[in-house]
């Protein structure tokens, strides 16, 4: 472990780092404990361990005893001056979410824009106002972002990423990260533009063990992702934030992407809220509220919201058997307000992807409920900045 094959010995060194700091991300360790757990000399993990703390990023936080033997000094992370920070634009409001090394939140902000349909500068407008006041806050706090990656629950793509289309907003291609620019100078030189493969990612390292995973979810449109032992596969990466349009009803209405009858037209949380007579509800209180209403009226069995999801589900139980036979997953993982009709969909998919008499011929994966709720892309996006912070902890250390 801490020697991997191919690196020279100051890769090696930074590994080693990275290693440590890792395992302090999870608590406090104190130097034995480090030593044991990646596999290191105590000699070699208190060398390491001055490193880190003349850098700034640790610092002992206390003595504890250990029974008849000597008392431990557990070590912290510190790093008091960084935080890691991400974005949510979606279809009802734009969010900042800031968070310390230790994955404990700093700030948060969040403002509805209003979803003025067809006008990207206005809630392009919102998003930069709540960036800045989050950047404020972080800067109260005396702390400088490590990065910003911007989510947009919407197909992205190109070099720089925009936004091929969101049909949620009415938009055609935005350069979001180059408009928010031009209103925000403050936005990191290095801020990534994402779509739901963050969520994706998270959702998947609460499930080890689990190889190929396939992420599904619907708040703001419909989006997914796939992950292949940790990774997105090649090919399979361009199913971030494009499941929605997906053409599964050939002779369906033609849809704003260009294509006709794509899933979003016929199971779309507006399509869903229109056909439970909820319309009204989503224009006065914003998406994210009619469809937590909405759940709750499934739930109690209200006759209209009944058979506008089961007429939805017939269409998601088409799309996940499709994705089955051309993915594989070993697991398939429902976000946003799926997760809170995780059964519903299952009980509908299921009898769908049993391959040969009785399922013979191939297991069924299991359909689950994602478990991070409406912060999944926002939480995604801040552990991958983490990890790829440390990774290289005196790289950090230097900004």
């Amino acid at each position: 472990m801490s020697s991997p094959a191919g690196l020279d010995s100051a890769d090696v060194r930074i590994h080693n780092l990275g290693l440590l700091m890792r395992r302090l991300v999870d608590g406090p360790s104190s130097r034995s404990e480090l030593a044991a757990a990646v596999g290191l000399s105590r000699g070699t993990v208190t060398a390491l361990v001055d490193v880190l703390s003349d850098a700034g990023l640790v610092r002992e936080s206390s003595v504890v005893a250990s029974g008849t033997g000597r008392p431990r000094t557990m070590l912290t992370l510190a790093a008091d001056g960084f935080a890691f920070a991400a974005v949510q634009l979606d279809a009802d409001q734009a969010i900042f979410l800031a968070h310390d090394l230790a994955g404990e939140e700093l700030v948060r902000v969040a403002e509805h824009h209003g979803r003025p349909m067809g006008d990207p500068d206005a809630v392009i407008d919102v998003a930069a106002h709540v960036i800045g006041a989050g950047l404020d806050e972080l800067d109260s706090l005396g702390r400088a972002p490590v990065g910003l990656t911007v989510v947009v629950l919407a197909p992205v793509g190109g070099e720089p990423r925009i936004v091929l289309a969101d049909t949620d907003l009415g938009w055609g291609q935005v350069d979001v990260l180059g408009m928010l620019r031009t209103r925000e100078p403050r936005l990191p030189a290095d801020a990534l533009l994402s779509s739901d493969e963050p969520a994706a990612l998270a959702e998947a390292q609460l499930l080890p063990g689990e190889r190929f995973v396939l992420y599904l979810k619907s708040n703001s449109g419909i989006g997914g992702a796939y992950l292949a032992d940790g990774a997105f596969v090649q090919g399979a990466h361009a199913l971030a934030g494009a499941v929605g349009h997906l053409p599964v009803d050939h002779d369906g209405l033609p849809c704003a992407c260009g294509q006709r009858g794509c899933l979003v037209n016929v199971a779309g949380p507006d399509v869903v809220l229109a056909a439970a007579g909820m319309a009204d509800v989503r224009d006065r209180d914003g998406l994210t509220a009619a469809l937590a209403a909405f759940v709750e009226r499934v739930r109690a069995g209200e006759p209209a919201a009944t058979a506008a999801f089961a007429s939805a589900s017939v269409w998601i139980a088409r799309t996940i058997a499709i994705l089955r036979m051309t993915l594989d997953p070993s697991v398939i993982v429902l976000g946003g307000y799926w997760a809170d009709l995780s059964q519903q969909i299952a009980e509908a998919t299921t009898p769908r992807l049993r391959l040969g008499v009785d399922g013979a011929l191939a297991p069924t994966p299991p359909i689950v409920a994602g478990r991070l709720g409406a912060d999944a892309a926002l939480l995604g996006a801040l552990h991958q900045a983490r990890d790829a912070a440390i990774a290289d902890p005196l790289r950090l250390a230097a900004r």
